[in-house]
């Protein structure tokens, strides 16, 4: 045998990898503007301004086994879940957030040279999942206003190992009609639908149509709707023998003890969520109202808790840039159709102020020829 290299040995998918871009922490950000991090108005990971309910603070704050490993078959929280969803428990995984569930679906199904479906813009972790594994990515770009192109994914699919779409999507903000999801099953292919933001919109979750054993898994999270970002808490609905499948492959303790007391509050706080999801689609609302009388920055439209705007006269980046001298944080994508854009996540109404003032600012920095990205 060959000596053991690091670099050299590394798996041929690993070698070519591109790596996802994760936002960074606001604290570095902040330093390299010198802003000091608790004025900063954070409106770029999609985060839930209001944080955990008051039982999960409580439940956090209270005594728990943390001496103790967790339960590796995640009774509690996967019959909380069935119960929240009215989906049998045998059709509950849960995992360290959804991207978890999205790499133990790599893991078990998708091998080298297999082909995943995926329809751009969209969220990077499944190009990612799929580069490291060693399956190619087939994109079906959307179309004007970031429409799906029904034709051209069953066309692609046919082919394929896995189709994945988020409903919301993100960045895009628009969700999945049900009769291409008719379509898109009868396909073949295994279809992951991604329902991070469906609280904050008005679109059925397919929660339990995947439960009853149609090649569809649906994920959710509790980084959004109940605040839980930094925890990690993720799950799914599929088909009961997938669930039994991929709990011979996942990590045993992958759900910290910690995550779990909260995201079992967190279910027990269901009223509070909701209400807070309500003022956060209304705060959505009126912002992107606010964005459109500026004349420049144009929201689409939105059924999540953020917004994809065009920008006039601007490019992305340098809005991005001109907001972070202002200590507003927003997320900037680098590729070819979204130069022109940024994404805005919803925050207070405080943070919405802040945000206006500082674009106001911004663009009369652009208009100058003060402002470089």
């Amino acid at each position: 045998m060959p000596r053991f290299e690091p670099s050299t040995s590394l798996r041929a998918s690993v070698r070519a990898l591109t790596g996802y871009v994760p936002i960074e922490p606001p604290e570095e950000v902040a330093a390299r503007y010198g802003i000091a991090p608790e004025s900063i108005v954070k409106l770029d990971g999609n985060e839930n301004p209001y944080g955990p309910s008051p039982r999960a603070v409580a439940a956090l704050a209270a005594p728990y086994a943390a001496h103790r490993y967790p339960d590796p078959d995640q009774r509690r929280l996967r019959s909380a879940l069935a119960s929240h969803l009215g989906v049998p428990v045998e059709n509950v995984l849960a995992g360290a957030g959804s991207d978890e569930l999205i790499d133990l679906i790599f893991r078990a199904y998708i091998e080298p040279g297999d082909a995943i479906v995926v329809a751009p813009p969209t969220f990077g972790m499944y190009a990612f999942d799929a580069e490291l594994h060693g399956a190619s990515v087939v994109e079906v770009p959307r179309g004007e206003g970031w429409a799906l192109d029904a034709e051209a994914l069953l066309d692609a699919a046919s082919g394929a190992k896995a189709v994945f779409i988020p409903s919301p999507n993100n960045p895009t903000g628009d969700v999945l009609a049900p009769a291409l999801v008719d379509r898109l099953l009868e396909a073949g292919a295994l279809l992951v639908v991604d329902e991070a933001y469906i609280e904050f919109s008005h679109a059925t979750s397919l929660a339990s149509r995947a439960a009853e054993g149609a090649p569809l898994v649906v994920l959710r999270t509790f980084s959004k709707w109940a605040g839980l970002a930094g925890l990690r808490v993720g799950y799914g609905v599929m088909p009961a023998e997938m669930v039994s499948l991929l709990m011979q492959i996942k990590q045993p303790y992958d759900l910290n003890v910690a995550a779990e007391v909260a995201a079992l509050a967190s279910l027990e706080d269901r009223a509070v969520l909701d209400e807070r999801a309500c003022a956060i689609t209304g705060e959505r609302d009126a912002l992107a109202e606010a964005l459109r009388a500026t004349g420049w920055v144009h929201p689409w439209p939105s059924e999540s808790n953020f917004l994809l705007c065009r920008l006039d006269g601007a490019r992305g980046l340098e809005v991005r840039e001109g907001l972070r001298r202002h200590g507003v944080f927003i997320r900037y994508f680098d590729t070819p159709r979204l130069q022109d854009h940024v994404r805005i996540s919803i925050g207070t109404p405080e943070d919405s102020a802040r945000l206006l003032a500082a674009l106001e600012a911004v663009r009369a920095d652009i208009d100058a020829g003060r402002l470089h990205a």
